[in-house]
């Protein structure tokens, strides 16, 4: 029995029918060689893996009066509620894909139930398959999310099974109180202990001991202009996929002196730049990207989440696209450095007693129209997650996309994640639907953002040949790199 802590406490406490806090991922894969039924084929695989991992078989137990934060138990595992099948209606196209996937990311997770569900999805144009997962995010982040599918994907066609789950008795309401009170205490001992070292950090950044990250940061700290992505919202999605190749971003931020991470910021300040701007609604002042900062140590691969924000320029008052990237790169090295700076505030094990009434009220509050009223410090999430450079596979047949899914709220609704996948990063474009009727049009700009930034960047010789193009309008697959089937694409 574990009590459910610090920010994974808040992802539970701040949902809501409009706010729904599960993260996920689509894949398109191949036709299984031996022609079976995807379905059948995952159950059987999925029956052999639910002890890989802790999140298939951990479900929340709540405490008498939600006096303090719910405690992970052990539970049996019932695969027909977790696992299900959706089949396209034809001909099968990424568009209609996309809709069924929406639809699926506005539904909540069953509380009652450990958190998580996957859906087999069929009926694709040309002959292949969908996975869609979905699991809290009070259970996980998204470099949790990358070990998890360590845990259920596979390096080879044909690996050997991990065994059923372990069961264990359900606890009492007793033993349910003693883990929290005796959680609680440890907490508060733990906040008196570490006092000195946080006052240590926030004295040392503000005498710039740290190299001046302060001062950076304060410079670059703004509100957000307003948009139409800034509004409450409910809980219809709109889910848009785009996949754009690697090879040209390294080459970019190799020639820039910038990260990948600043070259996908550009990517998405210049793709907002031409969205808002054919609706002639693009502020003046630049939109600010609140962007996940991993505190994450290598090797850590704990089912939880351990993270920050930082907030992140995204130059769409630049219209020229290297201009916008160095001018990006200054901004989201100075934001990072105060993020890590404050490092050890993050990490805290805070008491809950009495958590769970006041959030729970705070985000009825937000969402009453609270959200519109607060200054706002970003327009849109962006969050870069690291992923496999191998090809990975499920049930036998091998994955062919990475497209992330992430979550929407009051003031945010738009949230872009991309993963790496192979020689691709993998872009999934999750909107609130009441703000962003249609996601397509934005992964269309992402993918003439990315034209633009190549023909300002690389040479003609060094940009090669465009492996993706953005999902949405004619709903065409990403191609190459042995990455869908000789079947063609779906269209």
């Amino acid at each position: 029995m574990t009590p459910l802590g610090g920010i994974d406490a808040l992802f539970l406490h701040l949902e809501s029918a409009a706010t729904p806090m599960h993260v996920g991922a689509l894949h398109l894969l191949d036709p299984l060689a031996d022609g079976s039924e995807p379905f059948d084929a995952v159950r059987r695989h999925l029956a052999g893996r639910m002890s890989a991992s802790p999140v298939f078989t951990r479900r929340l137990r709540t405490l008498p009066l939600s006096i303090a934060n719910p405690v992970w138990i052990d539970s049996r595992v019932d695969l027909s509620r977790h696992l299900k099948r959706v089949r396209l209606p034809a001909p099968g196209t990424l568009r209609q894909l996309e809709e069924v996937v929406a639809r699926l990311h506005a539904q909540r997770l069953d509380r009652r139930w450990p958190l998580w569900q996957f859906v087999v999805i069929e009926g694709l144009a040309d002959g292949g398959w969908a996975f869609y997962t979905k699991l809290h995010h009070a259970a996980i982040d998204g470099a949790a999310g990358v070990a998890l599918a360590q845990a259920l994907l596979d390096g080879e066609p044909s690996p050997a099974g991990k065994g059923p789950p372990r069961g264990s008795a359900e606890p009492g309401i007793a033993q349910l109180l003693a883990v929290a009170l005796a959680h609680n205490g440890r907490a508060g001992v733990d906040l008196l202990q570490r006092v000195p070292s946080l006052a240590r950090a926030a004295f040392g950044a503000l005498r710039g001991a740290a190299g001046g990250v302060l001062a950076d940061w304060a410079r670059n700290l703004d509100l957000a202009p307003a948009t139409v992505f800034n509004h409450s919202i409910d809980g219809r999605r709109s889910i848009a996929t785009a996949s754009l190749p690697l090879a040209p971003m390294r080459a970019i931020a190799a020639a820039q002196e910038a990260t990948i991470n600043d070259v996908v910021l550009a990517l998405v300040g210049g793709a907002l730049r031409r969205y808002l701007g054919a609706r002639e609604e693009l502020p003046a002042k630049s939109l600010l990207a609140a962007m996940p900062v991993s505190l994450r140590a290598s090797g850590d691969t704990q089912m939880n989440t351990q993270a920050t924000m930082a907030q992140a320029s995204l130059g769409t008052n630049i219209d020229d696209p290297l201009e916008r990237l160095r001018t990006i790169h200054v901004a989201a090295a100075a934001a990072k450095s105060m993020s890590r700076t404050l490092q050890p505030a993050f990490g805290l094990s805070l008491p809950s007693l009495g958590l769970p009434w006041l959030l729970t009220a705070a985000a009825r509050l937000y969402g009453n129209g609270l959200a519109e009223r607060l200054p706002r410090l970003a327009n849109v999430v962006v969050s870069n997650v690291p992923g496999p450079a191998v090809p990975l596979y499920l049930a036998g047949a091998r994955l062919r996309t990475w497209w992330p899914l992430s979550i929407v709220e009051h003031g945010l609704g738009l949230n872009i994640t991309v993963m790496r996948y192979l020689d691709a990063l993998d872009f999934g474009l999750v909107a609130a639907q009441r703000l962003v009727p249609d996601a397509a049009p934005l992964a269309r700009a992402l993918q003439e953002a990315f034209d633009e930034l190549v023909a300002a960047a690389l040479p003609q010789p060094a940009r090669g040949r465009r492996r993706s193009a953005a999902a949405g309008g004619a709903g065409q697959l990403p191609a190459g790199a042995g990455r869908r089937p000789r079947g063609g694409a779906l269209s």
